[in-house]
Parts: C-alpha cells; sequence; structure tokens
C-alpha cells in the first residue's frame, strides 16, 4: 500500500499497486458528504496513484484537473494511470477512477521540478487574521460524515442558508488528528470546507461537483499543527451552476495551492 502514515486520511487515501499503472482503492465512507465521497477526498487519492506511477519524487505536482463523472459507493475501487508524455522537465499523466466497470473520475495532471524562470514577481499577500488558537471552532449541526474528519475555526462568511450578500467562506483548518499537510492533503483541503454559495441561500441545496482544478504553487513547509488557512469565493450562480475559487496559504503566509471548481447546485 502507498502510504504515508498511519493516519485516517493516509488510510483511507492509500492505493494498492496491482499491475502496470493500476491501483486499487478502498473508498472509506468517512469523507462521504450527502450524495457521495467528496471530491477534494477522491482528487487526492488519484493525485497518489498519479505520483506513485510517475515514481520520481522531484517533479512536484503543479497541476491537477479532476472531472466527476459519477459518485462512487462505498468500498474498492480501480485507479488506471498513464504517462501522457514525459519530457526532459514536464511530465503529463491521465487517472481514471472507476468502480464495477463505470468511470466515476477522470483526472489530467502536470508535474515538473522548480524550471529557471524568466523573472518571478509575489504579488500573492496572505490576509492578516487571528491565529486559530483565538478561534472558537465550528460546531457541526449536520451529520455528514467528513465534517469528523476536519477542525474548522472560521474568519470569514455568514452562516450557511442565512440570505447573505457575500458567498465567501472559510478560515482555519486542519484535519482532526492534526496530520501535516503535504500536496496530498492540499489537494483534499481545496474541497474540505462547506461550498462559498451555502451562506447566500436561504435553504439546504446539493452542489455535486462538476470539475476541480488545483494548481500548486508552493512546498508545503513544515507545520507541526497542521493548520492551513483557507478562503473560497463564488460570483456567479446560473442555470444551476456555480463557480468557487479558493486560495490555500500556510501559517507562514506561503500560497501553496488556488484553486476553482464548477458545481451543480439544485
Amino acid at each position: 500500500m502507498t502510504t504515508a502514515g498511519t493516519t485516517t486520511f493516509d488510510r483511507a487515501t492509500a492505493v494498492e499497486r496491482i499491475g502496470d499503472g493500476r491501483y486499487r482503492a478502498l473508498l472509506d465512507h468517512a469523507f462521504w458528504v450527502v450524495r457521495g465521497p467528496n471530491g477534494g477526498y477522491l482528487a487526492a487519492i488519484l493525485l497518489r496513484a498519479l505520483s506513485d506511477h510517475l515514481g520520481e519524487p522531484g517533479r512536484q505536482p503543479r497541476s491537477l484537473t479532476v472531472h466527476y463523472l459519477r459518485a462512487p459507493a462505498e468500498g474498492e475501487a480501480r485507479v488506471e494511470t498513464r504517462i501522457e508524455r514525459r519530457g526532459r522537465s514536464l511530465a503529463t499523466l491521465s487517472a481514471r477512477l472507476s468502480q464495477g466497470g463505470a468511470t466515476c473520475a477522470l483526472a489530467l495532471a502536470a508535474f515538473s521540478p522548480p524550471w529557471e524562470a524568466a523573472g518571478e514577481f509575489d504579488h500573492a499577500r496572505a490576509p492578516a487574521v487571528p491565529s486559530p488558537d483565538d478561534l472558537a471552532p465550528l460546531t457541526a449541526t449536520v451529520p455528514i460524515p467528513i465534517r469528523e474528519q476536519f477542525e474548522l475555526r472560521p474568519l470569514w462568511g455568514a452562516a450557511p442558508f442565512s440570505g447573505a450578500d457575500e458567498a465567501t467562506v472559510g478560515g482555519w483548518i486542519r484535519t482532526t488528528d492534526h496530520r501535516p499537510l503535504d500536496w496530498l492533503l492540499v489537494a483534499a483541503l481545496t474541497d474540505a470546507w462547506y461550498p462559498a454559495a451555502f451562506p447566500v441561500l436561504d435553504r439546504p441545496a446539493a452542489m455535486p461537483t462538476v470539475d476541480l482544478t488545483i494548481h500548486f504553487r508552493a512546498q508545503p513547509p513544515p507545520n507541526a499543527n497542521g493548520w492551513a488557512l483557507a478562503r473560497f469565493r463564488s460570483r456567479l450562480a446560473r442555470d444551476g451552476f456555480v463557480e468557487e475559487d479558493g486560495e490555500l496559504w500556510t501559517p507562514d503566509g506561503t500560497l501553496v495551492a488556488q484553486s476553482r471548481q464548477l458545481a451543480l447546485m439544485f
């Protein structure tokens, strides 16, 4: 099994190599939302299989896009990976997660070491916010399994379904067992908060993800307590679809990921 430790997250995202580019995974109900597994959770499983198949730690994940075709059930699933192109620096891989012969998710990823840049700039600044120790944890009011896996300390956003004027949510987040950040957990955290659209709605809604793209911007620095600062925003809901843009920062102010997803809302 390709695991990075013995935490709940590592066990739930473990994959077993069963052939050339082929893996077996066990989808864990602990990372379920109302209608199936969380999209970020599936993204982490796919990223783990892709990274193992590439087998080059020096090539960091740079981009991962996952399209979600159908919700798989709890239990065994298969992941088939393929190296589409392995250049001198950039490698492009694809992956397919299936269950019972039906494709559930398709992924495309890019891996690369740092390049010799023509120039660099950094206009991204971490928000000035209180530390997580100064904030109260969010108390879950709905029994959704994935809410038991993450500790949330809100900074932005009104209460879900309160008819607010702004579709923004976020704050400090970590796993309940304080697992340190790495690429896999970063992928999961881009979809671990409740949707940014929830505060502007006046009643509960289902929001399954159509596609999720993650841009990995920096290697997560050592962080013993596992905290990350997440902020998610939506600007337009139309024809039953809504987008969500996300940013993920470490406590030292490092922007480690940007994300965008499109979701149904009904």
